[in-house]
This record gives structure tokens, sequence and C-alpha cells, in this order.
């Protein structure tokens, strides 16, 4: 089981959702670079269950105890370890259906894999309490590039098919992205906030879940980062993506839109802003043969609906081999997106280091 990722920034991410903790080390990150623990706190709040309506009511307060790699708050060159206590486990709910495949999570494919042995409770390693430590390592990383002038901010661009107003990339405003980041429902056309909640309403209360899109935007990357083929820039920043539970699509700038698109239409014509090359447009997303153009970088996430439902569903018990039909109890998200969110962020910040790092960038 690798969860394991990075050739210079390397993350490793462990626990299980109802282990005694989880945890991350984070290795290859510079000494003498001051941390704002606060920070590091505000990030992990946005995850945190608890705190809505469309979140699990599983309270975690989730506070990051570093172990080593920071002594008085300054990064000391050594690997950094963190971990976060699971406090409010009831793996009493997961007892009835030990032997039941719970659709769309990863039960039969960890049983097919691991013969059994893994960690059921929760989800185990699978879980998307996983992602706790991931915000931690997103929250470092994030502040080294906001030394650099780097920013990445975003928002909810669709909850259950109701969208939001996509961001200008040509024109990114972090300040409102910023701003949007203290709002669980975070979007950018307030008119689509009730609606939102309504939706998610609408689910817990017949039992039922529905997905989303989170776009994140980065401004602040120069261009020449990445590389073409296998260590470009869309191939490494999907990795860390489709490491975050329930994420099922990623697509730079235009996506797969753009294949609807003319070439006339597509191609974004160069330009001169003083002696800095720009784009006219920016259909690619910041992102041309795995290398950045120096132009706002434009990323969606797109996640499917949380599985864990407690409306009845087709199964097998696998203990006896038969057919049989599951009822999903305990405490769950009927919306994972809004938590999602500063999961992206974090994804995209330990990403970005990382490519920074293999392209020669000192950070």
């Amino acid at each position: 089981m690798s969860s394991t990722i990075g050739k210079h920034i390397t993350l490793t991410i462990f626990g299980e959702s109802h282990g005694e903790a989880i945890g991350v080390t984070l290795d290859g990150i510079p000494a003498g670079i001051p941390l704002d623990f606060e920070q590091i706190l505000y990030q992990m709040k946005r995850r945190a269950p608890g705190n809505h309506s469309s979140a699990t009511p599983r309270k975690e307060a989730d506070i990051p105890r570093v172990l080593s790699g920071v002594l008085d708050g300054v990064t000391t060159g050594a690997p950094m370890c963190a971990v976060i206590e699971n406090t409010n486990t009831r793996s009493v709910d997961y007892k009835n259906i030990s032997d039941v495949l719970r659709p769309s999570h990863a039960d039969y494919t960890a049983l097919a894999r691991y013969k059994g042995y893994s960690d059921k409770r929760g989800g185990g390693h699978f879980s998307g309490r996983l992602t706790a430590p991931l915000v931690f390592a997103g929250s470092v990383c994030r502040q080294i590039l906001q030394r650099h002038g780097i920013f990445i901010g975003g928002h909810l661009y669709a909850v259950g098919g109701i969208y939001d107003t996509a961001i200008d990339p040509m024109n990114v405003d972090m300040t409102e992205l910023k701003t949007l980041s203290g709002e669980i429902i975070a979007v950018r056309d307030h008119n689509k906030k009730t609606e939102i909640e309504q939706k998610l309403e609408a689910a817990r209360m017949t039992h039922d879940s529905v997905g989303g899109i989170v776009e994140v935007a980065v401004t602040g990357l120069p261009a020449g980062i990445g590389s073409p083929m296998f260590y470009g820039v869309e191939g490494v920043l999907s990795s860390y993506l489709y490491a975050i539970p329930a994420v099922k699509a990623v697509e730079f700038g235009d996506g797969f839109g753009i294949s609807s698109l003319l070439g006339s239409e597509a191609n974004d014509a160069y330009t001169l802003d003083k002696e800095t090359v720009k784009t006219v447009t920016n259909h690619c997303g910041g992102i041309l043969g795995g290398i950045t153009s120096g132009m706002p970088l434009i990323v969606r996430a797109g996640f499917k609906p949380t599985p864990s439902i407690a409306k009845p569903q087709k199964s097998v018990n696998i203990k006896t081999m038969e057919e049989t039909t599951l009822e999903i109890v305990g405490r769950h998200d009927p919306c994972v997106v809004p938590r999602a969110l500063p999961c992206v962020e974090a994804a995209v910040a330990v990403a970005l280091c990382e490519l920074l790092a293999d392209s020669g960038f000192t950070l």
C-alpha cells in the first residue's frame, strides 16, 4: 500500500479513519522558512467536519501536532511530521456492514487487493478522513508559494447540477477568492448559495447525496515550470488530485469544452505586455506542452456523490456469498464538495512545490 508521492518534496500520508491518529510526513522542505500556524489551523478548520448541515456531524478538532521538522515556528530542513488524533470514532456503525460491500466504496477493490486485511472501519485508509493531513501539508506548501508571489484560491463551481459563475481565466480576483475561503458554501454568485443549500438539505432529508465540481486558480506562476511527457504540469497535478477520495474527473483550462471549438477559437494568440509575453485568451488554462505559460493556471476537479447513503441498495454479502440489501447508518456528508475545496487547493499547493523544485526553482 503506497501512500507516498514526490521526488523532491516527498509526501507520505498514514493512518486510518478510526485508528488512533492520522498523519503526514513532508520531506524536502527547505530550512529557515517561518510558518504561520494560525494559517495552518485556518485551513484545517475549512476542511473539518461538523461545521454545516452539508457535512458529517462527526466532530474532530483536527489540530495537528508537529513532531519534527519545525523549531520555534521555523522549518529546520529535517523531515516534517505531524499527527492528528481521531477522537470521535464510532466503529460500531460499521459492524453491521463489515461483510456487506458498500456500493461505490473501495470495499470490494480493497478486498481483492489486500485479501481482507485492510482496516474497514470508517473506510480505513481509503477514507476522506485522510484529506486532513493532506490539508496540513498543503497549508505548509502554500505558505512557501506565497513567499514567491504565487497564490491559490477557488470556489464551488457546481453542486448537484447548480453552477456558479466560472473564474475569469484572464483576470483572476484572488482577493475575492480569499474572502470566499472563509465561507462553507463558497460561491461567487451569492444568488446561487440559497439554491445550493436547498439542494443539499433535500438530499440530506431524502437520505441521498449529490456531487459537484471545485474550480481552483493559481496566480503568480512563472513561465517555464514543468516538463513535457510524463512530468508535465497536468500529469503531476492530476496524480495529486486523484488521491482525494471521490475525485472522478480533472480538467485544465476549457477542459472537455475545448474539444467543441474550432482551432481559430481555441488558440491563445500571443501579445506583449511591455517586455512580457502573454496570451490574449487563456483556453489552455496556463499550461502548454506540460509547462506553465505564465498565465493563470485553472484546474477543476469533479466529485462523485457521497457513496454512503441511507437508501436501500443492492449488494453482496462476501461472507455468505449471497445477494442482499444494504442500508447504511452512521454519520456521512450529503455532499463532500464544500469540504473538498481546501483539499483541492492543498493538493495543488504540494504538487506545485514539487514541480517548482523539479524545474530548478529555489523554494
